[in-house]
């Protein structure tokens, strides 16, 4: 079949298996089989913007180029989906805030040290997300805080350190939230305030190689929301198992509401809350609060 833009090379099966093959190898997504044209598509413009004739030339210079590391990133980017806003998943907030911050205060009471990490975190609204209820709760003023964002993609990082946004991401964030949590700073463009800003950090990190991981500290909390519904099974129980590694004993992990570990993992606890369903790293020893 013709592309639609005529001019343009076609990606064959061949080039389209060996660039999939790359992608997966290096960060664990999962290109499906039949999603070859949206493939092609995407990184038309980087054989444009390469001066490449075909996907051929451009698997070479991913393999072997100088700049190889910068275009996959690139390419990757190209091929992910980064869409997201603030609040969203309101009822898993709920409990969130309601349930998991009250044992979090008491657990942590001696220490007044909290970490959560929101890994996939695209462009930054969950993780600010996180530091706003954080905030509305008033339990941690004092506190060592900080909630540490990551992904793959460098340039939604830097985007998420700007803490900038326009009306889509603020879809479903509550009127009194933005008044107390936003300033203005230009038509239709909103950023995140300072005092909120304090509590997190960003930092680039592959969920498919744990060498990345380094710099993430100790989370009482992971919210790893979406995030592997871009994964094959493997790649999943790899994600699973650095989660699982990272968390302190007893701490809770967060998954999008059409998430769960079935037959992914059976090292956490599923954990029945009043307004969501969350899992657990089982304390030391096997004990633990719900």
């Amino acid at each position: 079949m013709m592309p639609f833009d005529t001019g343009r090379p076609e990606m064959t099966a061949e080039e389209f298996r060996l660039l999939r093959d790359f992608v997966y190898g290096h960060c664990g997504i999962l290109v499906r089989d039949d999603m070859k044209y949206v493939m092609q598509r995407r990184l038309w413009p980087r054989l444009e913007a390469l001066g490449l004739t075909d996907f051929s030339a451009y698997y070479r210079y991913l393999r072997f180029d100088a700049q190889r590391r910068a275009e996959l990133e690139t390419a990757i980017e190209a091929l992910t989906t980064h869409e997201t806003y603030f609040f969203r998943e309101p009822r898993q907030l709920k409990a969130f805030s309601e349930e998991l911050l009250p044992q979090l205060e008491r657990r942590n009471a001696r220490t007044k040290r909290l970490r959560v990490w929101s890994a996939g975190c695209s462009s930054g609204e969950e993780a600010y997300t996180v530091a706003m209820l954080l905030k509305d709760s008033g339990r941690f003023e004092g506190w060592d805080v900080e909630v540490h964002g990551t992904d793959i993609s460098r340039r939604v990082l830097a985007a998420a350190r700007q803490g900038e946004y326009g009306p889509s991401a603020l879809r479903a964030t509550p009127p009194d939230k933005v008044a107390r949590y936003f300033v203005h700073v230009g038509p239709n463009r909103v950023r995140v305030r300072d005092d909120i800003r304090a509590w997190v950090s960003f930092g680039h990190h592959n969920l498919q190689d744990p060498d990345t991981a380094l710099h993430i500290s100790r989370p009482d909390v992971v919210f790893c929301r979406n995030v592997l519904i871009y994964f094959d099974t493997p790649a999943r129980q790899r994600v699973l198992r650095l989660i699982y590694d990272k968390l302190v004993p007893g701490g809770h992990l967060l998954l999008g509401h059409s998430e769960n570990l079935i037959n992914l993992s059976a090292d956490f606890e599923l954990v029945h809350l009043r307004s969501d369903l969350v899992y657990r790293k089982p304390e030391l020893g096997g004990g633990g609060s719900p």
